[in-house]
Protein backbone atom coordinates (compact mmCIF):
# COMPACT_ATOMS: atom_id res chain seq x y z
CA UNK A 1 0.00 0.00 0.00
CA UNK A 2 1.32 3.16 -1.27
CA UNK A 3 1.74 5.67 1.25
CA UNK A 4 0.77 9.68 0.58
CA UNK A 5 2.26 12.21 2.24
CA UNK A 6 1.59 16.20 2.31
CA UNK A 7 4.48 18.61 1.16
CA UNK A 8 4.27 21.52 2.42
CA UNK A 9 6.83 24.15 1.74
CA UNK A 10 7.66 27.82 2.99
CA UNK A 11 7.34 30.44 0.71
CA UNK A 12 7.55 34.33 0.84
CA UNK A 13 7.32 35.51 -2.50
CA UNK A 14 4.96 34.84 -5.54
CA UNK A 15 8.38 32.88 -7.71
CA UNK A 16 8.93 30.83 -4.65
CA UNK A 17 5.34 30.38 -4.35
CA UNK A 18 4.92 29.62 -8.28
CA UNK A 19 8.16 27.09 -8.38
CA UNK A 20 6.74 25.42 -5.14
CA UNK A 21 4.19 24.57 -6.54
CA UNK A 22 5.78 23.38 -9.83
CA UNK A 23 8.02 21.24 -7.86
CA UNK A 24 5.25 19.30 -6.37
CA UNK A 25 4.29 21.20 -3.47
CA UNK A 26 0.62 20.25 -1.75
CA UNK A 27 0.25 23.13 0.75
CA UNK A 28 2.32 26.60 0.74
CA UNK A 29 3.25 28.42 4.06
CA UNK A 30 3.48 32.05 3.23
CA UNK A 31 5.60 34.18 5.45
CA UNK A 32 7.72 36.76 4.79
CA UNK A 33 11.07 37.18 6.68
CA UNK A 34 11.96 33.24 6.35
CA UNK A 35 15.40 34.80 7.79
CA UNK A 36 14.01 35.44 11.55
CA UNK A 37 12.00 32.17 11.22
CA UNK A 38 8.78 33.61 9.41
CA UNK A 39 6.49 36.41 10.12
CA UNK A 40 2.74 37.27 8.92
CA UNK A 41 2.89 38.28 5.30
CA UNK A 42 1.42 41.13 4.21
CA UNK A 43 -2.01 40.98 2.29
CA UNK A 44 -0.56 42.20 -1.03
CA UNK A 45 1.51 39.30 -1.10
CA UNK A 46 -1.70 36.75 -0.06
CA UNK A 47 -3.66 38.36 -3.03
CA UNK A 48 -0.93 37.94 -5.56
CA UNK A 49 -0.16 34.44 -5.05
CA UNK A 50 -3.53 33.60 -4.59
CA UNK A 51 -3.48 34.31 -8.32
CA UNK A 52 -1.34 32.48 -9.48
CA UNK A 53 -1.52 29.36 -6.98
CA UNK A 54 -4.21 26.60 -6.98
CA UNK A 55 -2.87 24.65 -3.94
CA UNK A 56 -4.03 25.96 -0.35
CA UNK A 57 -2.04 28.43 0.69
CA UNK A 58 -1.73 28.92 4.90
CA UNK A 59 -0.60 31.77 6.33
CA UNK A 60 1.83 32.51 8.65
CA UNK A 61 0.72 34.34 11.75
CA UNK A 62 3.50 35.68 13.76
CA UNK A 63 3.72 39.75 14.56
CA UNK A 64 7.79 39.77 15.19
CA UNK A 65 10.68 37.71 15.32
CA UNK A 66 12.33 36.09 18.16
CA UNK A 67 10.40 34.31 20.64
CA UNK A 68 6.94 32.93 21.14
CA UNK A 69 5.97 34.74 24.26
CA UNK A 70 3.09 37.49 23.20
CA UNK A 71 1.64 40.31 24.90
CA UNK A 72 -1.72 41.08 25.01
CA UNK A 73 -1.11 43.89 22.13
CA UNK A 74 0.78 41.12 19.68
CA UNK A 75 -2.55 38.75 20.72
CA UNK A 76 -4.41 41.31 19.33
CA UNK A 77 -2.89 42.24 16.31
CA UNK A 78 -2.42 38.49 15.68
CA UNK A 79 -6.63 38.48 16.01
CA UNK A 80 -6.70 40.75 13.36
CA UNK A 81 -3.98 39.65 10.77
CA UNK A 82 -6.05 36.27 11.15
CA UNK A 83 -9.84 38.08 10.17
CA UNK A 84 -8.17 39.88 7.45
CA UNK A 85 -6.28 36.67 6.03
CA UNK A 86 -9.52 34.87 5.65
CA UNK A 87 -11.36 37.97 4.03
CA UNK A 88 -8.45 38.12 1.23
CA UNK A 89 -8.65 34.26 0.56
CA UNK A 90 -6.21 32.39 2.84
CA UNK A 91 -7.05 28.42 3.37
CA UNK A 92 -5.95 28.84 6.91
CA UNK A 93 -3.58 29.46 9.17
CA UNK A 94 -0.20 28.39 10.86
CA UNK A 95 0.68 29.83 14.60
CA UNK A 96 2.17 29.04 17.94
CA UNK A 97 2.75 30.60 21.13
CA UNK A 98 4.85 29.07 24.13
CA UNK A 99 4.33 29.80 27.78
CA UNK A 100 7.14 30.99 29.83
CA UNK A 101 8.54 27.83 30.98
CA UNK A 102 9.00 26.46 27.22
CA UNK A 103 5.39 25.03 26.98
CA UNK A 104 2.84 25.10 24.32
CA UNK A 105 0.78 27.93 25.44
CA UNK A 106 -2.29 25.76 24.50
CA UNK A 107 -4.69 28.26 26.34
CA UNK A 108 -4.08 30.75 23.90
CA UNK A 109 -3.53 28.46 20.71
CA UNK A 110 -7.31 27.66 20.92
CA UNK A 111 -8.20 30.89 21.46
CA UNK A 112 -6.25 31.77 18.21
CA UNK A 113 -7.22 28.91 16.18
CA UNK A 114 -11.19 30.06 17.50
CA UNK A 115 -10.70 32.52 15.33
CA UNK A 116 -9.82 30.85 12.03
CA UNK A 117 -12.93 29.02 11.21
CA UNK A 118 -11.77 28.52 7.97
Amino acid sequence: MAQSFLMEVCVDSVESAVNAERGGASRLELCSSLLEGGLTPSLGLLQVVKQYIKIPVYVMIRPRGGDFLYSDQEVEVMKKDIELMKTQGADGVVLGALTEDGRVDAELCMELIGTVDI
